[in-house]
């Protein structure tokens, strides 16, 4: 990097890699990132994206991490131009369920009754929560990024090993790639399609939350574009819109929203969720005396869990040393099963 020896180097450009490097750089630290791809063709630009950890309970650290996060973007829908603002939606199933644990960290839930619940569906609860655009929020983290100082290296990773030796302190946040750079096999690919179309007028969110869930259906509207989803393929990587499965998408979200028929279709977009099941969190050494720190295994929930992940990890590296916040657990999860991604 121009202007200073570095001091971190962070493996990846998606949510979680850009918003560690933010709270690195942020705090001081010369902070780079190198990243197979740019943040825009990372598997976040393809989230929809609504705040909620989707855990199967509540577990310590994930909660926290969710709880920074909620906060975080609360602050961020008060800035112009970061692509976060505040929307109201339903989670509805066609099987009795209660709200997932975490939802108490909102403070507007309440249970869906009457016409809240379309036909055939016999549970649901209405919330507002963060909902973020994520090709104009990325853009925004990038930005932020450089103002601190960063600097992105679009350079393809072979290995962390490799990455390893560049600085003192490397933070691994490279998502499914994990699975190949590490290794780790405990990481799988969870394949999430979507289809943008523009927006007829919706502004509500709106998730199906019927177990069990091969696919999954979801809308959620921005100003002027819908995010419509949308697919759980487990150890499927590939990239490849298809069309079969943008039908089905079109065809089910049009069942709950009619005016998604008459919609011009904007994209076609997938990505690959980093499931894994526990969210990997912890430092290692490295030969030569650096320090290599993991922050992958987010599933879908990447956006919700980025900013406290990324402010753990940087109070370690600011405070007592390596592995100074200990290796952490998100508990028990529902990693790529989610509405984050397609």
């Amino acid at each position: 990097m121009d202007g200073c020896e570095i001091d971190v180097l962070v493996a990846g450009a998606g949510v979680i890699g850009l918003t560690t490097a933010i709270c690195l750089a942020e705090s001081g630290l010369c902070t780079g990132i190198r990243t197979a791809a740019p943040p825009e063709a990372t598997t976040s630009a393809v989230a929809g994206a609504v705040w909620g950890p989707v855990m199967a309970g509540p577990a310590g650290p994930c909660r926290e991490w969710a709880r920074t996060g909620l906060q975080a973007l609360r602050e961020l829908e008060k800035i112009p131009g970061t692509g976060v603002r505040s929307a109201t939606g339903r989670e509805l199933s066609r099987e009795p369920e209660v709200p997932p644990g975490w939802i108490n960290l909102l403070d507007d839930v309440r249970l869906c009754h009457g016409d809240d619940l379309p036909p055939g569906f016999v549970s649901g609860w209405r919330y507002t929560a963060p909902l973020v655009r994520m090709p104009v929020y990325l853009e925004y983290l990038r930005t932020r990024f450089a103002d601190a100082g960063g600097q992105i290296d679009v350079n393809p990773i072979t290995s962390i090993t490799e990455v390893a030796r560049e600085a003192p302190v490397v933070i691994n946040c490279t998502g499914v790639a994990a699975r190949h750079l590490v290794p780790d096999p405990a990481v799988r690919p969870v394949r999430g399609q979507i289809v943008v179309i523009a927006n007829p007028g919706i502004e509500e969110f709106y998730i199906d939350h019927s177990p069990p869930a091969p696919g999954v259906i979801y809308l959620f509207p921005h100003e002027d574009a819908v995010v419509l989803g949308g697919t759980v393929g487990w150890d499927d990587g590939d990239t490849i819109a298809r069309p079969e499965t943008a039908q089905r998408i079109l065809r089910d979200c049009a069942a709950v929203e009619p005016r998604v028929r008459s919609a011009e279709v904007l994209a076609h977009r997938v990505g690959l969720r980093p499931s894994r099941p526990e969210v990997r969190l912890e430092a290692e050494p490295v030969d030569g005396g650096g320090v290599l720190w993991h922050n992958y295994g987010h599933g879908g929930a990447g956006v919700t869990l980025s900013w406290g992940c990324a402010r753990e990890i940087t109070a370690a590296v600011l405070g007592a040393g390596p592995g100074s916040a200990g290796p952490r657990d998100a508990g028990p999860g529902r990693a790529g099963q989610d509405k984050h991604v397609g």
